[in-house]
């Protein structure tokens, strides 16, 4: 995606947007919506940004999989199945950062 797609991940959309995406888990994943529901598998460990800037996303999973920090994401993070998990990303270091209540 192109930064000037960059309405496709706001988390503000209108119907002219694509819906949000759905894919299966795996190690990288490349999400082209904000919100990115994933089947069964294994943990994410490598988000590709979507745009070059800082930005949040919103996984969905299927089950309890999560993420992983062996990539671009600061944290070992287990998910609830089926609640979103907010994610934001920070260009300066190429990491994603979880959200988390705790």
């Amino acid at each position: 995606m192109s930064d000037l797609n960059h309405q496709n991940i706001n988390t503000v959309n209108s119907g002219l947007q694509p819906t949000p995406t759905r894919m299966a888990a795996a190690a990288t994943i490349a999400p082209t919506t904000f919100l990115t529901v994933l089947s069964a598998g294994p943990a994410v460990a490598t988000i590709t940004p979507p745009v070059t800037g800082a930005h949040m996303l919103a996984l969905m999973f299927a089950d309890a999989t999560g993420v992983t920090n062996t990539g671009n994401i600061s944290a070992v993070v287990a998910s609830v199945a089926l609640r979103p998990m907010l994610l934001i990303y920070d260009p300066v270091s190429g990491n994603y950062f979880p959200v988390t209540t705790a």
